[in-house]
Order: C-alpha cells, then sequence, then structure tokens
C-alpha cells in the first residue's frame, strides 16, 4: 500500500495549511464551552452535584443546535447562537437555576472572551520562524471569533490566508476549505502541506494531492495512532514539522 499521506518534495513546499484547535491552541479550561468565567455564573458545586451523564447530555443537545447553524459570519451571529446554545444548555439543567442575564453573560464569554484558548509553546516558537520561509494559512472548523483570538495572541500577523468554516459554511473535509486557502495562498496542492489532529481532515486534504500530518500531542495517541495508522504520517509537535521541512 502506497504512503496514504503522500510522499513530498520538502525542497518544493512553498506553504502550510495548519488546523487551529488541539493543533495551536486548547481552551484554557479544558474544555471547549467551558468558558474562562463560566463558574461566575454558574455555581460550581450544583454543577458538580448533577451527574456527569446529565451533563454530558445538556451539552450534547446544547451542540446539537449548534452544528446545525452551517453559516455564521461575524461575532454579532456568533453570539446570537451561542445565546440560544447556553439556553439549550440552561433548560436541560434547571437544577442550575440560571437567570437570561447569566445566561447571555456566559455567551458574551464564550465569543468576545479571546483569552479562552491557549496557545502550545512549540507554535509560538514556531510560527514566526516558518513563516519567513513559508506562506502559512489557518484552515479550521471554528465560528469568527477564532481570528480575534489570533489577534489577541499576536500571531495573525503570520498568516496570509484564514479560512473559518462557519463563515464558508462547509467544514473539513469538504475541499472547499482547503481550495480556498491554496488559492489565497496562490499554491498548488503539490506546494503545500496540511497539518491536523484529525485523519478525516488530512484525508480531505490527501485527497486534493496535498502532503498531510496528523498531529499528536497526547503521547498515548501518538503511540496509538503510530501503529494503527501506519500509512499516515503523525507527529508529536512542530518541532517535526521543522525537522521534516529542514
Amino acid at each position: 500500500m502506497s504512503k496514504k499521506s503522500l510522499a513530498f518534495n520538502n525542497k518544493k513546499i512553498k506553504a502550510i495549511l495548519i488546523d487551529s484547535g488541539r493543533v495551536l491552541n486548547g481552551p484554557v479550561t479544558g474544555s471547549w464551552f467551558i468558558t474562562p468565567n463560566f463558574f461566575n455564573y454558574v455555581d460550581r458545586k450544583k454543577f458538580n452535584s448533577i451527574s456527569a451523564s446529565q451533563r454530558r447530555k445538556a451539552l450534547s443537545k446544547a451542540g446539537e443546535y449548534i452544528s446545525k447553524q452551517n453559516l455564521i459570519v461575524n461575532e454579532e451571529e456568533e453570539y446570537a447562537h451561542f445565546f440560544e446554545y447556553y439556553n439549550i444548555f440552561s433548560k436541560s439543567l434547571p437544577q442550575l437555576n440560571l437567570k437570561e442575564e447569566y445566561v447571555k453573560s456566559i455567551a458574551r464569554d464564550l465569543v468576545y472572551n479571546y483569552n479562552k484558548y491557549a496557545f502550545f509553546k512549540d507554535g509560538i516558537e514556531l510560527i514566526p520562524k516558518l513563516s519567513k520561509k513559508y506562506k502559512l494559512a489557518v484552515v479550521s472548523d471554528a465560528w469568527p471569533s477564532l481570528e480575534n483570538v489570533f489577534i489577541n495572541a499576536n500571531l495573525r500577523e503570520y498568516f496570509s490566508s484564514f479560512v473559518i468554516s462557519s463563515i464558508k459554511g462547509v467544514t473539513k473535509p469538504d475541499e472547499l476549505m482547503y481550495k480556498t486557502a491554496l488559492e489565497e495562498l496562490d499554491v498548488s496542492p503539490e506546494e503545500a502541506i496540511f497539518i491536523d489532529d484529525s485523519i478525516k481532515n488530512c484525508d480531505g486534504a490527501i485527497n486534493l494531492g496535498i502532503k498531510s500530518f496528523v498531529l499528536c500531542r497526547d503521547w498515548r495517541l501518538y503511540i496509538y495512532n503510530k501503529f494503527a495508522y501506519r500509512n499516515y504520517s503523525i507527529i508529536k509537535n512542530f518541532y517535526a514539522i521543522d525537522k521534516i521541512l529542514g
């Protein structure tokens, strides 16, 4: 079987397409939808007293709503949809007795708190370096506020393309996500590489002829994927990419 993630000549690479979540950053709380100030509005003891399965069910029900909102083009729309998200969450957990103003505050925190994600050290260190030699693009299944997260972290300037799924109305592995970045960077698939934590998303890029790398920051997952997906290029961090590119 041929190498699923494609052979490539690193001397021909001109661009790097990069996923955001779990690749460049992660939520400071450890959960994407538990915002930094979530427990300023939600009683922590009450929340923890609710069974984990019931909490998951509430988040899942709210998640069903937000996953159907394919087109969200600005932060105002993002806030409106996440107000509804947390409203569904609140009604699913009546024990919390959340007032509407608190639901609004949590939604605002989700959208307008640009410190909601923490960037990994290797990314902070290597993105500026890589940008000197390669054109960079963010290609992320995310919402409009993500761009301000990058601006707030002083990293937006290093990316010549910033492709957000909700603005495009599709998610990876839809080819529009990758093609948009290629067009904006003015490179061919053979001149780019793609980095994502999802094998499915890497397959979407591979199908277009883009050499792809599956990034696994979790050590156990990294080892598992190395053995389970031998036909893919599995990496642990950006230091590996820096070394591969030379």
